[in-house]
């Protein structure tokens, strides 16, 4: 099957659902990834006395080693302003995203949960398009069969003490999806894509707590047992 994650950022995959990526290509699916920006605003790049759009060069490099790594079946990085998204008229986002979903034609779409994780404004406003665009778009493109909202419990959300991060209620989360060893090792080689971002991943020692399992909501289902893999169920 095809499957679109959808963020606003580079790394978000990779301080995300990277091992998940990494499992569901070795079963054999098709997975791409649309990233909006090309982050050139973190103040990383301060620390280099890059500009924005130097930064941003710089990182989407560093994206297209993350593409090796997962062995995504594509990528595609727009160049939506970092950290502006709420300035812009939702519709043209909205557009973008569609037309990638209307070129792709994916069978599963994710994106960031309601509380984005971290609650960054870009992370909310991703959730808020990405579903817009799936309600709108699946009465007529019967391709789409499902969003899948990535999330982490609150268990390992209250673990993390680098940054204030929210994690999903026990009842909300419908999908985990166990993965193997292997896909542990390219999440972390996929976090090591990102030079620029060395102090940042150390200091969260995300790499020493990436788990053997990712969890997920589904949006418009309620799944107990829970599903053990995003495409359960579907034709």
């Amino acid at each position: 099957m095809k499957i679109l994650y959808i963020f606003p950022h580079p790394d978000d995959e990779s301080f995300g659902p990277a091992q998940v990526m990494s499992k569901q290509r070795r079963d054999g699916h098709e997975v791409y990834l649309l990233t909006l920006t090309k982050g050139g605003a973190t103040k990383q790049r301060h620390k280099f006395g890059y500009s924005v759009e130097e930064m941003g060069e710089i990182r989407y490099k560093e994206m297209l080693d993350v593409e090796k790594v997962l062995n995504l079946s594509g990528m595609n990085v727009l160049d939506l302003p970092d950290s502006g998204l709420k300035e812009m008229d939702p519709r043209d986002i909205e557009k973008v995203v569609a037309d990638e979903i209307k070129r792709l034609k994916p069978d599963v779409i994710v994106t960031y949960a309601v509380h984005g994780i971290s609650g960054f404004h870009d992370h909310l406003i991703i959730h808020g398009i990405v579903k817009r665009v799936f309600v709108e778009m699946k009465e007529n493109h019967p391709y789409l069969k499902r969003l899948a909202l990535f999330t982490i419990t609150e268990e390992a959300a209250a673990k993390q003490t680098h940054f204030k991060i929210s994690g999903s209620k026990p009842e909300e989360i419908d999908c985990i999806v166990k993965v193997d060893k292997q896909d542990v090792e390219n999440s972390i080689k996929s976090l090591d894509c990102y030079v620029t971002f060395k102090e940042t991943i150390d200091a969260t020692k995300i790499k020493e707590q990436i788990p053997d399992e990712a969890v997920f909501e589904i949006f418009g289902e309620k799944h107990e047992p829970k599903l053990k893999d995003l495409f359960e169920g579907l034709l």
